[in-house]
């Protein structure tokens, strides 16, 4: 089987062209191929297909094999694919994923994409919708106590469910690996959830680390970021219109959210290496 690797800001995938390849068992693949020590390594793998809906489809399963709705740096390296590989010459392209059809404008130099604007959509904060169980119907500034620490814990949907953090403790210090497990498998999200736990650097300025359920701590999520930005601007820790740059482990992501919490995202798409792998 062929395959690509590419990452969004160092969030890695394995992107397999499914125009030209068959992948019949993805779950399991997605697992044995994200090994970094005993295969090709990543968080995850990413399916390139075709779509009666919208020009492309994308269907990505975390290292875990679970399948995912919505990748927001994988929607990105999907636009820079599709368009190097050349299975498309618009700049524009409209792609279907388990969360809707997202848009992409793609932005191009010297013939190759080097950067995505993605409409993510509408963030969503109405908790029977993220899934969350609340006794309110939003999940804003929830004190919850772990590790002896009180979180304040935001709840945001970007058609994956997302827990937002802003805290005073250096996120930079954080065991994640000691404290990610019990945000992600907390009953409140009956389907698991990503976590974000953030620093505020100024109105526009926002710093995170991440951990994603199925996959553990990674250096950056598109979707995790864009709830960073939306929950900032319902908190009034940032104002809707204006461009707010939330920094990864991985580098910069630049949001934009307007007054009905509308998300545009744009970033980085890169390819690193390509080849084949025995199934």
């Amino acid at each position: 089987m062929k395959f690509t690797k590419m990452h969004g800001i160092a969030n890695d995938y394995i992107y397999v062209n499914c125009f030209e390849e068959n992948v019949p068992n993805p779950e399991e693949l997605s697992v044995r191929l994200s090994d970094r020590r005993r295969s090709i390594g990543g968080d995850g793998l990413i399916l390139i297909c075709p779509s009666e809906v919208a020009d492309f489809r994308m269907r990505m399963f975390n290292a875990d094999g679970s399948e995912g709705k919505m990748c927001g740096n994988g929607t990105r390296c999907i636009g820079k694919y599709v368009y190097d590989k050349g299975l498309t010459k618009k700049t524009t392209v409209t792609l279907e994923t388990l969360s809707g059809i997202k848009t992409l404008d793609l932005h191009v130099k010297n013939g190759q994409v080097e950067t995505v604007t993605v409409d993510m959509g509408k963030a969503e904060f109405i908790c029977k919708n993220i899934p969350a169980i609340y006794d309110e119907p939003q999940m804003i500034d929830r004190p919850a106590e772990k590790f002896g620490i009180v979180w304040h814990e935001t709840a945001v949907s970007m058609g994956n469910p997302h827990c937002v953090i802003f805290t005073d403790e250096d996120i930079k210090a954080l065991e994640l690996e000691k404290i990610g497990p019990d945000f992600e498998n907390d009953p409140v999200f009956p389907e698991r959830v990503n976590t974000e736990f953030v620093n505020i650097i100024d109105g526009h300025t926002f710093s995170m680390r991440v951990w994603e359920r199925g996959s553990g701590e990674t250096m950056a999520c598109g979707t995790g970021a864009c709830a960073v930005a939306a929950a900032a601007v319902k908190k009034g820790l940032a104002k809707a219109g204006e461009e707010i740059t939330v920094k990864l482990l991985g580098g910069d992501l630049k949001i934009v959210i307007s007054d009905d919490y509308n998300v545009m995202m744009t970033g980085p798409a890169e390819t690193a290496f390509e080849g084949t792998v025995e199934i």
